[in-house]
């Protein structure tokens, strides 16, 4: 399937970025593009025909999760997770190893896989390469990632190196178990910030001819000038025919840095929980709503922003419901900050087109970095 599975639409002359088009059983995804977390098989307080509205292409959801809850085998029932949660455009599952490794508890690495407690209720769970292939393969996401194990940051050059042989090893083991038609997996590229390991990882996985690569291990705590080092280095190495995907990376500045640097795929929690936390995404940073200054604030969150809040609520409003822990309060926050960057990577694509990236970059950066 992956001959047309992925097609360079333009290269820029002047930098690394390219327009893309991703073709699913499910629809078309243009990139580069950010793609909403829905851990859970939904994105946080978010109806499907909201997230359709924002311009969403393509969601994530969590293996891990879903194998914990409610079960891959009563999804599968379901018709899979386009069918289970009646979203019926892209979606792409991770492989469950980041949340293996960030969130079980007790777990043991060997060869074979890793068995771990459930962050729920205690219980003992092993997932193998195969396992975590044979989850997705039920969930019926699009794009699949491969069980990867994904090294924290800081770790020793030798952990690092033993870690990515253990993921090459995986990627093999998932490529054999994976025989879902119409459904891409993606292998995970590792190697933490040491040049040569990401280098050697890349190669080793393209030997084995994935239609695209994620890009893990980053954003795991390390200063973003490295990643943006690591970026650099990396993605010449990576086939140029093939999508891009960096693991795990949402914040605005981000974005726009990975894009000039080759990166065609992005998915984060952050613009979500920030939500949550009652912060909006704006042009000049983030906006503490929640906080008493703007109490008596009629203004919408951002002056200028077309989503259903900013049309419709003001700052004093989204506080108040925020304060009383109205559920309203975090959907409108949730709204804004996910249209938010929808339409970022949509002045990001514009900007490509126009070979006018570098410029995007150093006028929004010196608005975002100013501050309100």
């Amino acid at each position: 399937m992956h001959n047309q599975f992925f097609t360079v639409d333009y290269q820029s002359a002047t930098t690394r970025a390219r327009l893309g088009t991703i073709a699913t059983e499910h629809g078309l995804v243009r990139t580069p593009v950010f793609m909403p977390v829905g851990t859970q098989a939904t994105v946080k307080t978010m109806s499907p025909r909201e997230l359709e509205e924002l311009g969403a292409e393509i969601i994530l959801s969590n293996t891990y999760h879903l194998y914990l809850r409610p079960g891959h085998d009563l999804v599968a029932e379901a018709g899979g997770l386009h069918g289970f949660m009646g979203w019926n455009r892209p979606i792409l599952t991770d492989s469950g190893g980041f949340q293996v490794f960030s969130l079980a508890t007790l777990r043991k690495i060997s060869e074979e896989g890793v068995e771990f407690r459930s962050h729920l209720d205690g219980s003992k769970h092993f997932i193998s390469p195969e396992k975590s292939i044979q989850i997705q393969m039920d969930l019926g996401a699009d794009i699949i990632m491969a069980f990867d194990e994904c090294a924290p940051y800081p770790a020793d050059r030798s952990y690092v190196k033993r870690s990515k042989d253990l993921t090459t090893r995986w990627a093999k083991r998932c490529k054999e178990a994976h025989n879902r038609s119409g459904q891409a997996l993606f292998g995970i590229v590792q190697g933490g910030v040491y040049h040569d390991l990401r280098r050697e990882s890349a190669e080793e996985l393209i030997e084995l001819d994935f239609p695209g690569y994620g890009i893990g291990g980053l954003s795991v705590g390390e200063p973003k000038e490295l990643m943006y080092e690591v970026l650099e280095e990396l993605i010449p190495v990576m086939p140029g025919h093939k999508p891009r995907y960096l693991m795990g990376v949402g914040s605005p500045d981000c974005l726009i840095e990975g894009v000039i640097r080759g990166v065609d795929m992005f998915d984060c929690v952050w613009p979500t929980r920030l939500a949550r936390h009652g912060m909006a995404i704006t042009r000049q940073g983030n906006l503490p709503v929640r906080d008493q200054p703007y109490s008596r604030d009629f203004r919408p969150l951002e002056e200028g922003c077309t989503c259903y809040t900013c049309q419709n609520f003001t700052r004093a409003y989204i506080r108040h419901l925020l304060k009383a822990k109205e559920v309203l309060g975090i959907r409108l926050t949730t709204i804004h900050n996910l249209a938010f960057l929808i339409r970022l990577m949509q002045d990001i694509r514009q900007a490509i087109r126009e070979e006018r990236l570098l410029e995007f970059r150093d006028e929004f950066m010196a608005e975002y970095g100013r501050g309100r």
